[in-house]
């Protein structure tokens, strides 16, 4: 019986959008193989703010990847940074979506291997990407009204 390698990781970097006035909510992600670096953090930003065309108010947990990308893109006027309290996870709604995605789309799901998985989270994503109301209560799940 082959078994993969359980030292194989997929990182998932992701954020959800919310248009003001029109009340458009979008969710962009991208999966890797590796840990998201500050650099990868950074030109997610970027990539989201171009398809969004226009500044962004940007909020984000403590982690040091982001703190280190909020201070290298601080001096531009297209991101403005908001941070959450330290430890406070359930008011992102970006964790709910997270959790949405390994504790309900991939509830006992058992990839062959990285891939496979990689694959998986991809298509559940994609879904959740579709699906507006599931957007809508990852913001309600935070406590964030829309």
């Amino acid at each position: 019986m082959y078994c993969w390698d359980r030292h194989d990781r997929l990182s998932v970097i992701g954020g959800l959008s919310l248009a003001t006035g029109r009340n458009r909510l979008g969710l962009y992600f991208g999966v890797q193989g590796r840990n998201v670096t500050a650099e990868e953090f950074e030109s997610f930003l970027r990539d989201v703010q171009r398809h969004l065309r226009r500044p962004l108010i940007v909020v984000l947990d403590r982690r040091s990847v982001h703190r280190k990308t909020a201070r290298c893109l601080e001096a531009g006027r297209r991101f403005r940074f908001e941070w959450l309290p330290a430890y406070a996870p359930a008011l992102n709604p970006v964790e709910h979506v997270w959790n949405h995605t390994k504790y309900a789309d991939l509830a006992n799901y058992v990839p062959g291997d990285v891939l496979e998985l990689e694959c998986a989270v991809d298509g559940s994503l994609q879904e959740t990407r579709q699906a507006p109301e599931w957007l809508r209560s990852f913001f309600h799940a935070a406590k964030l009204e829309l």
